[in-house]
């Protein structure tokens, strides 16, 4: 199932016997899909409620007393996020580009993590070389549960869930075992984010998987799902090259740490960063609608006409969008091309046509994104 040199999830198990295919991702055997197809759990959770296991990702504290210090790594107003909230931020270098993208929970007299699984080594690393205190959550599992039923169902199990309201981060028992809630998410459906003692982690998601409206979804549809409500793909959409500006999330940076605001810079690319807010970034992020139904993928050259010489930029992540019943690309291009100019993908040779759309491609969820805070 794994490789010597591959993590494997504390319910592997559980996923082998649910029929889930494994691929290598971020260090770790991942379930991939699972018998229903890619195509099918992207749909089922956009109908009902999927289940994702993303223990991957990385886990960690900080002590309440390191506010001002995370702060100074992140564009984000940490300092105005109530007990109970979370907030989407990411770790900037000194040119502005992004470190990583994470989310951040102030939970009882601490701050709560959670950073992408490939970057969790080094943002650990970072995070040490500038805070104390800072401690990595090992032995919990983290799953997802999203759509448009997954309040409903995991009320059943929890039914205190039901009251959460979008972005909250809340301590709930279950059986006598402590379980860390958010209700957030990576698919752009309501959804939750639970973290769960390895102990108890198959019990907990064998428990939501007895629901029929929850089936089991893999990286495979994760993917689809969050290309489709136009979020960002840390190591595609977003890297050390890419500014959060240019990636489309100017709206996570908050407005204390503006220009004129009360804290405003300190963090690393401070003045690139704050500079591309009040004069736009040499470029932007845009949804593209391929013509046809072959999709366009990261890498492929997007050009102003079918014979230019110079492109204009660049497709950083794409794929067919089940929902939206076609392929959906995003891409990075020059910040002056008109928004309604046609475009061209350049794909083995060929010029191919494509248009230019708002995002998301599919609409958020009412509960999804009531404060402008979907990550």
């Amino acid at each position: 199932m794994a490789g010597d040199d591959l993590k494997t999830l504390v319910l592997a198990d559980l996923h082998a016997e649910l029929g889930g295919k494994f691929v290598p991702f971020a260090g770790y055997s991942m379930p991939v899909q699972y018998p229903r197809g890619v195509m099918g759990e992207h749909l089922w959770t956009r109908e009902s409620a999927g289940l994702f296991d993303v223990s991957h990702m990385g886990q960690v504290m900080l002590p309440l007393a390191a506010v001002d210090a995370l702060e100074a790594l992140v564009p984000v107003d940490v300092r105005g996020l109530a007990e109970g909230r979370q907030r989407y931020g990411f770790f900037t270098n000194d040119s502005g580009g992004v470190l990583d993208d994470l989310m951040i929970a102030h939970v009882p007299d601490a701050l709560f993590l959670v950073v992408n699984a490939a970057c969790k080594d080094a943002d650990i690393t970072h995070m040490r070389a500038h805070i104390d205190g800072v401690q990595e959550i090992t032995g919990r599992a983290l799953l997802a549960l999203q759509g448009p039923k997954a309040a409903e169902a995991l009320a059943e199990v929890l039914p205190a869930a039901a009251a959460m309201r979008f972005m909250d981060s809340h301590r709930v028992k279950w059986n006598g075992v402590e379980l860390w809630i958010s209700r957030s998410g990576y698919t752009g459906e309501d959804g939750f984010e639970i973290s769960v003692p390895d102990e108890i982690a198959e019990t907990f998601a064998r428990a939501l998987l007895a629901d029929e409206r929850v089936e089991p979804i893999g990286l495979g549809a994760r993917d689809s799902l969050r290309l489709e409500a136009g979020l960002p793909l840390y190591g595609q959409d977003m890297d050390t090259s890419i500014s959060p500006v240019e990636a489309g999330q100017a709206w996570a940076i908050g407005k204390v740490r503006r220009l004129d605001g009360e804290r405003e810079g300190g963090f690393p690319g401070a003045d690139v960063i704050l500079a591309q807010i009040a004069n736009k970034p040499p470029r932007r992020r845009v949804g593209l609608l391929p013509e046809g139904r072959a999709p366009m993928r990261a890498g492929v050259e997007v050009f102003a006409s079918a014979d230019a010489a110079t492109p204009i930029g660049t497709i950083t992540s794409g794929g067919f969008g089940p929902t939206v019943g076609g392929p959906v690309a995003l891409a990075l291009i020059d910040a002056a091309t008109p928004p309604d100019a046609a475009l061209f993908g350049e794909v083995r040779g060929k010029r191919l046509p494509v248009t230019q759309t708002k995002l998301p491609f599919t609409p958020p969820a009412t509960n999804a994104d009531p404060d402008g805070e979907n990550p």
